[in-house]
């Protein structure tokens, strides 16, 4: 996960469960308080607006917002609170997702991306909640073959300073 000037702040790890793909987020660097977060439709991270990553993932066409009634789109979540230090570190359910063949595969057409914004998704508003600016963006794609492992995680290093 990278902040609009590129620096690594954390980490989404997803897997496939039965119910629909895990999501466990830890991330560094926002403020305290609730933030949307939602899976966009295009894997494209591209500071400093993250406008790359499209609209959210709607494979069905439905509104916005889990308070919708004609809602949600596949790819809200539920708000990640960020604690007073700023940071996140959650495991959310995107429910009816899947990380395998079809419409709601989080790898069709090349994957998608997760995006956390600058204020909390009132779980209503058109297009997206009125959750502000994208802040925080990680791309959700098939690792490419001879890919190196994965960065390590800055947020480590507050475990160690807290000790």
């Amino acid at each position: 996960m990278y902040n609009p000037s590129g620096d690594m702040v954390g980490t989404a790890t997803l897997k496939e469960q039965p119910e629909g793909v895990s999501v466990k987020v830890k991330v560094e660097g926002l403020k305290p308080g609730l933030h949307g977060i939602h899976v966009h439709e295009f894997p494209k991270c591209e500071g400093p607006d993250f406008k790359s990553a499209g609209n959210h993932f709607n494979p069905e066409g439905k509104d916005h917002g889990a308070m919708h009634p004609k809602g949600p789109h596949l790819g809200d979540l539920p708000n990640v609170e960020a604690d007073s230090s700023g940071v996140v570190d959650v495991e959310l359910m995107l429910a009816g997702a899947t990380m395998l063949e079809g419409k709601k595969s989080l790898f069709k057409d090349q994957g998608k991306s997760l995006i956390i914004h600058s204020d909390m998704d009132d779980g209503v508003s058109q297009p997206s909640g009125d959750s502000g600016e994208r802040l925080i963006c990680g791309e959700i794609k098939l690792k490419a073959e001879g890919s190196k492992e994965s960065p390590p995680d800055p947020t480590e290093n507050n475990e160690e300073k807290k000790k």
